[in-house]
């Protein structure tokens, strides 16, 4: 009898339309078939908004449950948004793949088809993200930046309904989710950086479970994988020193050569210190090391602000 691989996953749309794909994936390469676990999580039922969560639980709010359930021996794999993923490691798991990663980028959804620039002034734009606050309030300064928690439906239905103006979203969920019809408005890294990860995969489980770790193993991907170390590297080195929100977006410009920018920013939008660098994909985790002392070198410890990891 082959071995059914138990993948837990939060019980949330997108986080299931991930899972199933990493599923599909381990299915279609190795012959092994798959079964999703669903998992609430504490971020799943806490209330609070986005950014008082990651101060009650850590950056770990949606990943403690899925990692417990891993070492207990419930699950055999996980699958996380690497986004949601803290930058330490977890002993007695790894990382056994990061698959192709989706499109980084965060996008707009208006009502009537606007982008950024057509908003009314004084428009209310709803979003969880403190980074993604900041950058708006950099590109319009009069908006009125609103916190807004629930799923992508949630969400886009607060623009239907007319509460919201508009909402910033990751084009990578709405993918997902084949809703990219409902975006007006698709903001490019030199607008809006993308937090550290998003749009890439990461499935876990536990570093002894040899047979698990070679069947994940197929769907990693080797330039996904140095984009988001460097980009995670780069956010661990600033976690010690620097609690303002943090975008960075890595890139493979070519064989050998891999692209790092990244931004610290103050909360309200006034102030920002943004780098860039290249390095080699071999050397991900040291290029994002190094632009993060860069970062603080330029003025971004200046920048903390009331946002704690």
């Amino acid at each position: 009898m082959t071995r059914v691989l138990r993948l837990g996953t939060r019980k949330s749309a997108l986080a299931r339309a991930q899972a199933q794909t990493v599923a599909d994936g381990i299915t279609e390469r190795t012959g092994q078939p798959v079964e999703l676990v669903g998992v609430t999580t504490y971020g799943d039922v806490a209330r609070a908004p986005l950014a008082q969560l990651s101060q009650i639980g850590g950056t770990g709010v949606f990943v403690s449950a899925l990692r417990e359930r891993l070492l207990a021996g419930e699950i055999d794999l996980a699958v996380h948004s690497l986004k949601d993923l803290p930058t330490a490691g977890e002993p007695g798991l790894v990382v056994a793949a990061v698959p192709p990663r989706e499109d980084p980028r965060d996008v707009l959804v208006a009502g009537g088809g606007r982008k950024l620039a057509d908003l009314p002034p004084g428009a209310r734009v709803g979003t969880g993200s403190p980074r993604r606050a900041a950058q708006l309030l950099m590109l319009r300064p009069d908006l009125e930046v609103v916190p807004i928690r629930g799923n992508a439906d949630t969400r886009l239905g607060k623009v239907t309904s007319g509460e919201f103006d508009a909402v910033v979203l990751a084009h990578a969920g709405l993918a997902r989710l084949a809703r990219l019809d409902a975006v007006t408005e698709v903001f490019e890294p030199e607008q809006m950086l993308p937090a550290p990860g998003q749009g890439a995969l990461a499935a876990e489980c536990r570093a002894d479970d040899t047979s698990t770790v070679s069947a994940l193993g197929v769907l990693d991907d080797a330039g996904t994988r140095a984009a988001v170390t460097a980009e995670r590297a780069l956010l661990a080195a600033l976690e010690a020193g620097c609690s303002a929100p943090v975008g960075a977006h890595a890139d493979l410009a070519g064989p050998g050569k891999l692209d790092l920018c990244a931004a610290v920013l103050a909360l309200d939008g006034s102030a920002s210190v943004r780098l860039s660098a290249a390095g080699s994909p071999d050397e991900a985790e040291g290029l994002g090391r190094r632009l993060a002392a860069d970062l603080l070198a330029k003025g971004a410890a200046a920048l903390m602000g009331g946002h704690v990891h």
